[in-house]
């Protein structure tokens, strides 16, 4: 049923059910404020949520799928800045801003998604799938009328690197979105 659940979180779902899920991402979000990623438990999630573990893992296959789901909720909960001001170079680097400035808002989920988004779990699969589409529709958007798919392709693995540098402790997550500002200057100086 988790698969179901989190590619449609209300279709299919009677109010029960669908409150059940919130209160556990609800709850997961706590927990994982409250005791970071590597101590987090589906179990640790259900009993803050106040439902059974069994059914917690109704709905959530893993606790990485937990995280892929709140990182998918957190970037797509926020507006897009999507501007038609200034030139697709200046609107590429609002963008990298914008969402490098969502992600530093969650500390704990920045440093959970990284390696959550490693793994097999299909569950996790269908959502790292669906935050790469977020990220290139966002990149696509700021582009406008000049959108190339190979520059557009080179910005989500631009992107992408960046934020698993930051998961690696190789750099902060502050600190990627000036880098990535200067990333795009590059890629860019050829269109």
């Amino acid at each position: 049923m988790s698969s179901q659940v989190f590619e449609m979180p209300r279709q299919g779902l009677n109010p029960r059910q669908a409150e059940t899920v919130e209160k556990l991402l609800a709850a997961g979000l706590e927990e994982l404020r409250a005791v970071g990623h590597e101590a987090l438990t589906v179990r640790t999630v259900a009993h803050r949520a106040g439902v059974s573990p069994a059914t917690a893992y109704t709905y959530l296959a893993s606790k990485n799928h937990l995280f892929a789901e709140l990182f998918w909720r957190h970037l797509t909960s926020a507006e897009s800045t999507r501007t038609a001001a200034g030139t697709p170079t200046q609107r590429l680097q609002a963008t990298m801003r914008a969402l490098t400035a969502r992600i530093v808002e969650e500390p704990e989920l920045a440093a959970a998604v990284t390696p959550a988004l490693l793994g097999t779990d299909p569950d996790v699969a269908r959502l790292r799938l669906r935050i790469g589409a977020e990220f290139l529709s966002r990149f696509e958007a700021a582009m406008g009328e000049q959108a190339d798919a190979g520059v557009l392709e080179v910005l989500v693995l631009t992107f992408s690197g960046a934020l698993l540098q930051a998961g690696m402790g190789l750099m902060t997550y502050d600190e990627i979105a000036e880098r990535l500002v200067a990333a795009v200057d590059v890629i860019m100086r050829g269109n």
